[in-house]
């Protein structure tokens, strides 16, 4: 994307350099990290990012002040996962972009989706950092957006998952921690801001309080959650929770869980409608409204190449399927036939959408041959402030699916990081 930075990291990248980013990454994160991490981090043009980062702020702000979208939204949670108590807003967004080729050949972004969710905010800023020190990368590449550096973007991320409690009544929540991916993130993240990393199978109520034990076996009140705890892994695995979920539990919530359902795939045959569409979302149309309604000539009035045909060896090549709360790519489907999609029953097919293909434009120079990046923002929404782009991060690819589960066996792929020129006149915090 900046063709001499992309060319100098090139020329200068060794293999001792990478090994070094894994020792480092294992080194600050305190434990084994999972993921296969990237060769290579992507320089992009500041105001590329910033240009996504302005896009998924905006559709937040359209879903959030959209009554009806929400009233909708809220009665497509599934029984058991309402949750009371929910904020006025999420504090957690991320919006995932595609780079793609427009009609005119341009390079531009199109939403994969967004999700009012945590991502890996504390590994990422550690994979930044250790991408610099490995490949000695120069101080005037920055990371963070908003005009943040290091010590405010974690003020900025302390404030939004702490809330104004002390530490010690705050958890990050998650089923079975010590045995997920994202271990690396929640150590980085509990380390720093002091917070308690618990089990939610662990949690033990009182009254209408609930409750963690520390190491030292005392029971301690928890007043705030980081929730990260994803409802699609508590359901496909049938958890059973101490505590009702649903309860209007005396506990605040960073993350409430309901946001997880109110801002997702879910919002993006909204979001792609008529009068207020918007350029960046690709056409999608829910699957029971595609067999049985209008969904059809809604996307071929986009522009979407649809097969006539209604024959059930019919391939819907430009398409793709999705359940709308998987998380980290499962259940979508590619090429997908009409007697696949029929067979979906009709109580369950309102649970998918059919969003238009799009076809991932490869951008990176590597030796391995050109790749391809799928590039997130992360925002923070503290209570009392506002929705703010911080961070970014980056996955890189070369097959259909672009999540590092996806591209194994491979090189100069994997979970990478955005870095930019930084303006010299831009203030840092």
């Amino acid at each position: 994307m900046i063709p001499e930075l992309r060319k100098r990291f090139n020329d200068a990248f060794t293999q001792q350099r990478y090994e070094r980013l894994l020792m480092l990454m294992e080194e600050r994160c305190g434990t084994r990290v999972e993921y296969r991490m990237a060769e290579t981090p992507v320089f992009l043009p500041l105001e590329l990012l910033e240009g996504m980062a302005r896009e998924g702020a905006e559709l937040t702000r359209d879903l959030i002040g959209n009554a009806e979208y929400l009233a909708a939204a809220r009665n497509a949670i599934p029984a058991g996962f309402a949750v009371a108590g929910e904020t006025a807003h999420p504090h957690f967004l991320t919006a995932d972009f595609a780079l793609v080729r427009d009609a005119d050949g341009k390079l531009v972004p199109r939403l994969v989706e967004i999700q009012a969710f945590p991502s890996v905010y504390g590994y990422q800023d550690i994979l930044n950092s250790a991408y610099r020190d490995a490949f000695e990368m120069p101080d005037s590449l920055g990371w963070f957006l908003s005009g943040l550096g290091e010590a405010g973007y974690w003020d900025l991320l302390g404030r939004t998952v702490l809330g104004g409690h002390n530490a010690e009544n705050v958890v990050l929540m998650e089923l079975d921690p010590r045995n997920q991916k994202t271990l690396p993130d929640f150590e980085v993240t509990t380390r720093r801001l002091g917070i308690a990393l618990v089990d939610i199978r662990s949690i033990e109520p009182v009254g209408n309080k609930l409750n963690y034990r520390d190491s030292g076996g005392r029971l301690i009140p928890i007043h705030r959650i980081y929730n990260r705890a994803i409802a699609d892994e508590l359901m496909a695995r049938q958890v059973r929770l101490p505590f009702d979920l649903t309860h209007a539990w005396d506990v605040e919530w960073a993350g409430h869980p309901n946001w997880y359902f109110l801002i997702s795939k879910f919002s993006i045959p909204w979001l792609c409608r008529p009068p207020g569409s918007h350029a960046v979302v690709p056409p999608a149309v829910f699957l029971d409204d595609f067999l049985a309604g209008t969904g059809r000539d809604q996307l071929i009035a986009a522009g979407v190449a649809v097969p006539t045909d209604d024959g059930p060896e019919t391939i819907y090549g430009e398409l793709l399927l999705k359940p709308l709360f998987s998380f980290a790519g499962k259940g979508i489907q590619f090429d997908v036939a009409r007697r696949e999609l029929e067979a979906i029953p009709a109580s369950e097919r309102s649970g998918y959408l059919l969003q238009q293909r799009m076809r991932f434009e490869p951008t990176i120079e590597t030796p391995k041959g050109l790749t391809q990046a799928e590039i997130r923002i992360l925002y923070l929404w503290p209570d009392g402030g506002s929705l703010t782009p911080a961070l970014s991060l980056v996955r890189l690819g070369r097959g259909k699916m672009m999540g590092v589960d996806h591209n194994r066996n491979q090189e100069w792929v994997g979970a990478s990081a955005a870095f930019f020129p930084q303006n010299p006149q831009r203030e840092s915090t």
